[in-house]
């Protein structure tokens, strides 16, 4: 596989390899569709098929950006899940953190702590956020949790917000000043 500059933050546990338009721009262009699924840890030629879907369709607007982390197990090399910010709002330095593990067996272990607590750092320094902002599920209590344990604010609830499994659901708003994470 070829080799591009790819910023890597480290953690107790984790690596984290930064994914930003540039990256996936350079990955695209120079690497094979069997490099491109072992990289992004994709399973199939399906999964494959809906990265470049998104990739084609364009990644980031004119004021609207992302930035995501490959959360990789330290010990293995091994991809097991995702956070950063897939919602930048470039004018305003605001951006809504996201974040998932792609297996049961990495959860409760407090990996996903780990890692926000590199990427809210990240975000209000490198980035210069002034605003995190997270939209959960009214039932996520392990997302809920997560949040309240960086001490984002709840600011309200979005009825209707997201649409899952064929039904919409409600977002609990919450928010992160970066004077109040500092």
């Amino acid at each position: 596989m070829m080799t591009a500059p790819f910023e890597i933050l480290t953690t107790d546990r984790l690596l984290l390899r930064k994914l930003s338009p540039e990256v996936f721009q350079y990955i695209y262009e120079k690497y094979s569709d069997a490099e491109l699924l072992t990289f992004l840890g994709l399973t199939d030629e399906n999964a494959l098929a809906v990265e470049k879907e998104k990739f084609r369709k364009g990644l980031s607007t004119f004021n609207k950006s992302f930035l995501y982390f490959q959360l990789l197990d330290k010990s293995t090399n091994k991809i097991i899940g995702w956070c950063g910010y897939h919602t930048w709002y470039l004018d305003h330095n605001r951006a809504e953190i996201g974040y998932g593990l792609f297996d049961d067996n990495y959860k409760q272990k407090g990996l996903m702590s780990e890692a926000v607590k590199a990427i809210l750092e990240y975000g209000f320094g490198s980035m210069k956020l002034h605003r995190v902002e997270a939209f959960i599920g009214t039932e996520n209590q392990a997302s809920l949790n997560l949040v309240a344990k960086f001490g984002f604010t709840k600011e309200g609830q979005l009825r209707e917000h997201y649409h899952k499994n064929n039904i919409m659901e409600d977002s609990v708003v919450f928010g992160l000043l970066k004077q109040e994470y500092l």
